[in-house]
């Protein structure tokens, strides 16, 4: 479980395919500490374990299906990743609740700057806008927002100028692939009504 507070970018230094799964390296700084084999770290907003955690960059198996599912396909050697420890229960919550698990891929329509904000459209797999709801939550690439606007299979927020500083939220562009978690309660209540209207 994760709250989608980005605690630091790192950077992919390989990804590579290994002989039992992908194998994404990453130097990073912040979430090293106390972490352990087996932990569990969100990079853009996917759940991964942790393989290698010794000296040098922290290593992750990547499965063929996470890789295809998620913006991973595009993850080269220098690209900024978001990063965030799993959520400690005895700490503080300050974002949404987050699994790690990416429903789709969204891609972004529109980018701009509207005074010190900045203005981000995106686009959901299609029948995806059922699960979107204004002033509700969404994790992009592991970044806990609020909708601001939703038309349809597209939905905008507004990012501030300290997500942009310290997220890989500013590498984006329009075009640019981005992984996408869902409220995770709207998901449930969507898979009760189902079976409660069934005959």
């Amino acid at each position: 479980m994760f709250t989608g507070i980005v605690e630091e970018t790192g950077k992919v230094v390989t990804f590579e395919p290994g002989p039992k799964a992908w194998l994404l390296r990453v130097a990073a700084e912040r979430v090293r500490e106390g972490v352990a084999l087996g932990d569990s770290i969100a990079v853009n907003g996917c759940c991964l374990t942790v393989v290698q955690a010794g000296a040098g960059p922290l290593a992750f198996d990547v499965l063929e299906e996470t890789r295809r599912l998620t913006n991973f396909s595009a993850l080269r050697a220098g690209a900024a990743v978001n990063l965030e420890r799993s959520l400690r229960f005895d700490g503080r919550i300050g974002g949404h609740f987050v699994t790690g698990h990416i429903d789709g891929l969204g891609r972004i329509v529109e980018w701009e700057r509207r005074g010190q904000d900045t203005w981000l459209k995106v686009q959901v797999p299609e029948g995806g806008g059922r699960h979107l709801v204004p002033k509700g939550s969404i994790a992009i690439d592991g970044v806990a927002l609020t909708l601001a606007e939703v038309e349809g299979d597209e939905f905008a927020v507004w990012l501030i100028p300290h997500t942009l500083a310290v997220t890989a939220m500013r590498e984006r562009r329009v075009g640019d692939e981005v992984n996408l978690e869902y409220d995770m309660l709207g998901k449930y209540v969507e898979k009760l009504l189902a079976y409660a209207e069934r005959p």
